[in-house]
């Protein structure tokens, strides 16, 4: 794909397994239609998708390494059929040992997982965008210290990624907590938080972009809406891998009682 440069997104993937649960599909029908058309806005169709998903969190950053990833049912109370379904896209020991190498070079440490499968964070936003499971697909971990600063050296490493015809994902949402679904006062802590996020990855001055993330409990109600940074995190390595690309809001959900939001850079 010469002189293509993909964009990275970062993805607010909503609850659980809702694109099979009619009713839950109906609920992120905005959500639904979004990731449906997001394809057809890119420069090309992705050789390979790397995705870093708030559901896969590891002591340190470990990458996927199995030509044919499982399925990580990673939910509970939900219909039978939702343990059953698949995704049956490819893995690529290819790109992940690209991603071990652009991350040795940076001196950041990495281990191969050979044995992790598809979080719903990976499987719900792929299943809209690429229903035919036809892309190579591998998965980054967060490291579970959380530390915006290391998050985003991650995605600068693997920048280059993005001139290689590999889509770069973060599958998070801009607002979880837990208690808070389905609360009407939750909706404005939600809408002003997610303020901050916008007007932070949309700063032309990639470095005061980063930095607005890396100070993203200085934003309102943050620890409301983030009790643990485990959906945020994903935003950190995509604002790395972005560079100089500015981020723009691409859609707003409103499901739950509280705003969901979707970026892209480049």
């Amino acid at each position: 794909m010469p002189n293509t440069r993909f964009p990275v997104l970062f993805i607010s993937h909503g609850g659980g397994p809702w694109p099979y649960i009619a009713e839950m599909r109906q609920q992120f029908a905005l959500t639904a239609t979004q990731l449906q058309k997001l394809p057809a806005s890119l420069p090309a169709k992705p050789k390979a998708i790397l995705v870093i998903s708030g559901h896969w969190e590891a002591p340190q950053f470990s990458v996927s390494t199995s030509a044919n990833p499982s399925m990580e049912y990673d939910y509970s109370g939900f219909p039978e059929h939702t343990y059953h379904v698949q995704y049956p896209a490819a893995g690529s020991p290819d790109l992940a040992k690209q991603v071990l190498d652009l991350l040795a070079i940076a001196g950041i440490a990495c281990i191969e997982d050979a044995q992790r499968g598809f979080d719903h964070g990976v499987f719900v936003p792929l299943m809209l965008m690429y229903p035919d499971a036809d892309i190579p697909v591998v998965m980054l971990s967060m490291k579970s210290s959380y530390d915006p600063f290391e998050h985003i050296q991650v995605g600068e490493a693997l920048a280059p990624l993005r001139d290689e015809g590999v889509l770069i994902i973060g599958s998070g949402l801009t607002y979880h907590n837990m208690r808070g679904f389905g609360r009407s006062e939750s909706y404005q802590p939600s809408v002003q938080f997610e303020q901050y996020l916008n007007q932070a990855i949309s700063d032309p001055d990639p470095k005061k972009r980063n930095q607005a993330l890396i100070n993203w409990q200085q934003a309102p109600f943050a620890r409301l809406v983030h009790p643990r940074e485990d959906h945020l995190i994903p935003l950190m390595v995509v604002a790395g891998a972005a560079a100089e690309s500015i981020g723009q809001r691409i859609f707003t959900d409103t499901v739950f009682e509280v705003a969901m939001a979707s970026y892209r850079f480049g």
